[in-house]
């Protein structure tokens, strides 16, 4: 009987045992899987796009990434992204720029490549750029620096001579392109970015067809922003780029149309009028002789190789075509020229063109 009433004790005993390591098991089990969902389930849910951008700017503040985020609409749930970023101590670690999520992203890549600092370059792109407030505006659509900034330290004397230009001469470091940058760029990053590009660009043999043609780099630079001011035809340019430097070389003035419009304030004008070769510029170079003190606008590559790679020939003079083509009649001698010049005078009376 005593052994009966033992038996009975010991199976409720392994019974009780047995609940309690099923329920061990199963909040275990439950912690588990709701661990696995905080850290490793997929977060990121960008609706049928594969990746979108998200910028994180300088300074910002945990609570304020987490605004962001909350904004974005990229995360499914924001509780289970803060409490990784708690636990892997990223509130303290927050650095600026511009990160790529990836549709189905879970927290703890995300905290990760946010901690880190993993940041994905952008494309900054700008071509045909004139004055600096054109370049300013275009460069500050890429990067976190605003307008005003790039504009200030593009006319900053002190901050400009670091890299051995001035605000007169900074066109022709500052070459149009495509670049990959770090958004989170400022207004001086982006210029130590664009003087090591300069550096890179001017190669021993740029620099030897250069001295070649008595020019220096920003001197190139400074004919080649007269040349894509002068054509939109890219097949004229080694043509024209040949025509000023035999005028250099000579000590003719070059008389070129596009000074007298950077003097104007205006490259609109489709006709330079008598009045406006006066004007005291030293930018004149219908008054002044050799090249203007920098550049007219940014130079473009393809205007600064057909400097470097001009056409051997002996023209001093062009005019553009009277039928508007876009293209130029060349001469050798001013009889030549004048006659060009008439036909092209005459068209533009023909078409009512005062200016």
């Amino acid at each position: 009987m005593v052994i009966k009433q033992r038996h009975k004790r010991n199976n409720k005993k392994t019974v009780r045992f047995l609940l309690i390591a099923v329920a061990v098991v199963a909040i275990a089990s439950w912690g588990l899987l709701n661990l696995h969902k905080k850290v490793l389930a997929p977060n990121v849910n960008l609706k049928e796009k594969q990746a979108a951008s998200f910028y994180i700017p300088t300074g910002a503040s945990y609570d304020e990434v987490l605004g962001l985020l909350k904004i974005s609409g990229y995360l499914e749930r924001i509780e289970s992204f803060d409490w990784v970023a708690q636990k892997k101590n990223y509130p303290g670690n927050i650095k600026p720029g511009h990160y790529l999520l990836k549709d189905g992203m879970n927290n703890n890549q995300l905290v990760n490549m946010f901690r880190g600092g993993l940041q994905t370059p952008v494309k900054l792109t700008f071509s045909n750029v004139r004055t600096k407030e054109d370049l300013s505006g275009k460069v500050a659509e890429y990067i976190e620096a605003d307008s005003l900034s790039i504009l200030k330290s593009l006319k900053d004397s002190t901050l400009l001579s670091e890299f051995g230009f001035s605000p007169e001469t900074i066109y022709a470091m500052i070459l149009p392109n495509t670049y990959e940058i770090w958004w989170n760029t400022n207004a001086e990053g982006f210029l130590e970015r664009m003087h090591r590009e300069f550096q890179k660009f001017w190669t021993e043999e740029r620099r030897r067809k250069a001295d070649a043609a008595n020019l220096s780099p920003v001197e190139v630079a400074t004919l080649a922003s007269i040349v894509d001011e002068e054509t939109m035809r890219s097949d004229e340019k080694t043509t024209i780029a040949g025509l000023y430097i035999n005028r250099l070389n000579r000590g003719i003035r070059l008389q070129a149309d596009p000074t007298i419009k950077f003097v104007l304030g205006d490259f609109t004008i489709k006709r330079v009028l008598s009045r406006d070769l006066i004007i005291d510029s030293p930018y004149n170079t219908y008054i002044y002789s050799g090249l203007p003190p920098g550049p007219i606008r940014f130079p473009s590559i393809s205007g600064i190789k057909a400097v470097l790679n001009h056409e051997d020939h002996e023209y001093l003079y062009m005019c553009a075509k009277d039928d508007f083509s876009g293209y130029h009649n060349f001469a050798k001698t001013l009889r030549q020229h004048n006659i060009n010049a008439a036909k092209y005078r005459r068209a533009l009376r023909e078409r009512r063109i005062w200016r």
